[in-house]
């Protein structure tokens, strides 16, 4: 009987080679999502997944599959993946280890052999960092019926470039492969990554199980002033956007610091007209915030509408809620598995909660859902220094390879047993 085993030296070339597609000079990668180097991406990953027999199909959210025929098709497939879109100055392993780690898992089991129960499905989820078109997630969202096609088709890029628009571009690059209904029953689904934090590493562990993702708000706020000319308008009478957004956040930032475990940030700051002689007529910035409870999440989220409106001064204040997304735990059993398997292969485990939020928090709703995390160096994550070690990036996927050998179940082709 062929065991599969995986290739830790061939994973690793991939994953080089995959960071070349929209790499940095200074190191790092700038690979957006439906950009010309996701296009390139897409071609390495469909030649690598044809190296093994893997069909590629994608959807009317552009997300990428790649599947091994079961041999009853019929049934629902183990799906795992991650995404392959990265921020502007991302590093080499944030989603591309998991989507890899995944493609590698598979074709060890074909290159075995091995015909599995259930078909297997690699997939790289469509624009999960949100850093071209906002919010993130869209794919996995648009998979799950989380957001509809209508309201995702139309978000624009600062370029005012559509999702719709560049996904037809995506899609005339490839042609030739198989266009598959959005959405499709799933038997489970595992999800590797690199923990985006420090906590295996400054424990010595080499395998995190996660049990959960924290919660998740993002809001969108615009403070309307009125503009007037620096040098003649009396500061008593200035209704002054960014004097404020300063007062807000500040207060805001006091607010927070009462909660050790919140994350609170605020980024995407836009100063209209932004003219060094004009008193500032309009702000607009996001909010990102953060907790495990949902509870505490929830009120922090209204507590922070109220300190917008209370600190608006003589300025008027929209607030628009752009993602609300609870905590979730993930499957018993799958992290059962990740756990056993880890230690088969003599390597250390640890029980982690996800403070980054993934694809797999769409996925939990509709299936038994894991997430495998594996070190990153420093916790560093979204910058070119992101790294993770040869021998962890072959862990994470060697435990993969157990948990889909378990969920999608195998018979032999004639001659292998």
């Amino acid at each position: 009987m062929a065991l599969p085993r995986i290739s830790p030296d061939r994973l690793w070339a991939r994953l080089m080679a995959l960071g070349g597609d929209g790499a940095l000079p200074g190191g790092g990668v700038n690979r957006q999502a439906l950009s010309a180097e996701e296009i390139l991406a897409w071609r390495r990953m469909i030649a690598w997944g044809a190296e093994a027999g893997l069909e590629p199909s994608t959807d009317a959210a552009g997300n990428l599959f790649l599947t091994l025929k079961g041999a009853r098709p019929h049934l629902a497939p183990v799906v795992a993946g991650s995404h392959i879109d990265s921020q502007p100055t991302g590093g080499l392993f944030d989603g591309a280890f998991g989507t890899l780690a995944a493609l590698e898992a598979v074709a060890a089991i074909a290159e075995a052999g091995l015909t599995p129960e259930r078909s297997i499905t690699v997939v790289g989820w469509m624009n999960e960092e949100g850093s071209r078109f906002a919010p993130g997630m869209m794919g996995s969202e648009l998979f799950a019926g989380q957001r509809t096609l209508e309201q995702v088709m139309a978000v624009r890029d600062a370029d005012g470039v559509s999702v719709g628009k560049a996904l037809e571009t995506v899609h005339a690059a490839f042609p030739e492969i198989e266009r598959r209904p959005l959405g499709f029953p799933i038997h489970a689904y595992v999800e590797p990554h690199i923990e985006q934090a420090d906590v295996l590493e400054t424990e010595g562990a080499v395998i995190g199980v996660v049990s959960g993702i924290q919660g998740k708000k993002t809001y969108e706020i615009t403070v309307v002033g009125r503009e007037a000319h620096a040098g003649t308008e009396p500061m008593a009478r200035r209704q002054d956007a960014v004097r404020s957004f300063a007062r807000m956040t500040a207060a805001m930032h006091e607010a927070a610091a009462d909660d050790a475990v919140v994350k609170f940030t605020i980024g995407r700051v836009v100063v209209e007209p932004n003219a060094p002689s004009v008193v500032p007529a309009k702000v607009t910035f996001r909010i990102d915030l953060r907790h495990p409870d949902n509870d505490v999440l929830d009120a922090f989220g209204l507590a922070l509408e109220e300190i917008a409106l209370a600190e608006a001064g003589a300025c008027k204040v929209h607030v628009r809620r752009l993602v609300d997304a609870p905590s979730n735990g993930f499957d018993e059993g799958l992290k059962a598995q990740i756990r056993a398997s880890a230690e088969r292969h003599g390597h250390s485990w640890l029980d982690v909660l996800s403070a980054a939020g993934h694809d797999a928090r769409q996925m939990a709703p509709l299936t038994r859902s894991a997430m495998i995390f594996i070190p990153c160096r420093g916790g560093v994550s979204h910058h070119p220094d992101e790294w993770a070690e040869p021998a962890h990036v072959a862990a994470g996927a060697a435990v993969l390879l157990d948990l889909l050998l378990q969920e999608a179940g195998l018979s032999f082709n004639q001659g292998d047993a």
